[in-house]
């Protein structure tokens, strides 16, 4: 009841706030124009040709898939996007469903993780209201409260503004992936955006939803530079993340006290539109937990460099390189079903022999791809997208993560679809 007393809040308040503005201001009505509906779709298959018994390519989330094809996401839409060219008060909301494989890897603990335990699932990515003020700068103020997506990252869970249909190990275990708070942004001056909120935690809910009792900071500085073609924001996270469960399951020396030893997962994404053809982006990203290494701590960090070439409306080439060091063997892992990753949020044990860590281990990865735009002229897709890539990772210090945890290294060959209407 408490889940649908606060999804019938977040859906209810926007309609109520705008309306009250209006009638205060005697503003014509007109707030429910800019509501949105929208279906999105994305489905893809990765190929390993080492075909590992286990069926996993280790160190995936989204694609983990060793051999076959995912209905990745389902993701449907019902979003009031606030109106940026409002100088005073605007009011939004947005409510966001998913349906797919990714939803084993994307849910709020608690919040419909256990409808199913099948390879496909159901997940709320999103339900949030907004509103913009006018308050302390000419900028203004926003405020979000309700579930969110974070500010950290290069990547997100929405597949139409990834680069390519393989995430970076950045995005599968540097950063985290929802929030449920309340977040704020000051827009200081037209280049300089500053962020702070609280929250539950990582990928966590109120009450049974949160894996601890401690509340987490969310926050950053945004750069606008060059009128837009060089943006940099960097972030953290900071707060206990470590489950309660996980010191009564043994997972954690009973010794560990969840609610007063910190995670913190910190994030700088620079995008530089070099010119109408050439755009670049570099992730960096960097891990510090203060027990989750069998009770002392832990520390992984990490690069990604993109590099994204036009070539006309229909192609663009695709590259990303990228390191990442997880110095303690802790964070990058495989999920040997479709509950584990969420278990071990939680704090309880394994229930797959293949859920596996590969111990300190530097990790390297290139991946090469292509985004293909047909011209189709169909008024209803906003989006028709294809994503061929080639990745090859490794071991850069002789560890053997890969195909059942034999292999130094791993190609795989993968392509998706991203249909948006």
């Amino acid at each position: 009841m408490q889940k649908l007393a606060l999804a019938g809040l977040l859906i209810a308040l926007p309609f109520y706030a705008p309306l009250a503005d209006d009638a205060k201001n005697g503003q014509p009505p007109g707030w429910a124009d800019g509501i949105k509906l929208s279906a999105q779709v994305e489905a893809g298959g990765t190929y390993n040709p080492s075909n590992p018994d286990d069926g996993k390519n280790f160190g995936r989330l989204f694609d983990d898939k060793a051999d076959g094809f995912l209905l990745n996401q389902l993701l449907l839409t019902a979003a009031r996007p606030m109106d940026p060219a409002v100088k005073g008060y605007d009011y939004g909301f947005k409510l966001q469903g998913m349906y797919g494989t990714d939803a084993r890897y994307t849910h709020f603990l608690h919040e419909f993780q256990n409808a199913s335990t099948g390879q496909n699932q159901f997940d709320i990515v999103e339900a949030n209201v907004q509103m913009h003020t006018p308050w302390f700068t000419d900028g203004g103020f926003d405020i979000k409260a309700g579930q969110y997506v974070t500010l950290e990252g290069a990547e997100t869970i929405d597949p139409s503004t990834n680069y390519l249909y393989s995430h970076s190990y950045i995005f599968n275990f540097g950063i985290p992936l929802k929030h449920t708070g309340v977040l704020t942004t000051l827009h200081a001056t037209p280049m300089l955006d500053l962020y702070a909120g609280v929250d539950t935690g990582v990928n966590t809910w109120f009450g049974n939803g949160d894996n601890n009792d401690a509340w987490a900071f969310h926050g950053g500085v945004g750069l606008n530079l060059l009128d837009g073609k060089l943006t940099s924001l960097a972030t953290t996270h900071i707060g206990p993340e470590n489950a309660e469960d996980a010191v009564r399951n043994g997972l954690l020396p009973p010794t560990v006290h969840v609610n007063s030893e910190w995670r913190e997962l910190s994030d700088i994404t620079t995008t530089w539109k070099v010119n109408d053809k050439l755009t670049l982006v570099n992730d960096l990203n960097w891990i510090h937990d203060d027990t989750l290494n069998a009770g002392r701590s832990a520390n992984a960090y990490g690069v990604a460099q993109y590099g994204v070439y036009v070539l006309n409306d229909m192609f663009a080439l695709v590259v990303r390189g990228e390191i990442f060091r997880d110095a303690d063997g802790v964070f990058v892992a495989q999920s040997g079903n479709n509950v584990d990753f969420v278990r071990a949020e939680e704090g309880l044990p394994p229930t797959s022999a293949r859920s596996v860590t590969s111990g300190k281990t530097t990790y390297g990865a290139l991946t090469l791809g292509v985004n293909i735009k047909p011209a189709l002229n169909i008024p209803q897709l906003s989006t028709f997208l294809i994503r061929p890539e080639l990745r090859y990772d490794r071991s850069l210090n002789g560890t053997t993560p890969f195909n059942d945890s034999k292999d130094r290294d791993m190609f795989t060959a993968a392509t998706d679809i991203v249909i948006a209407f």
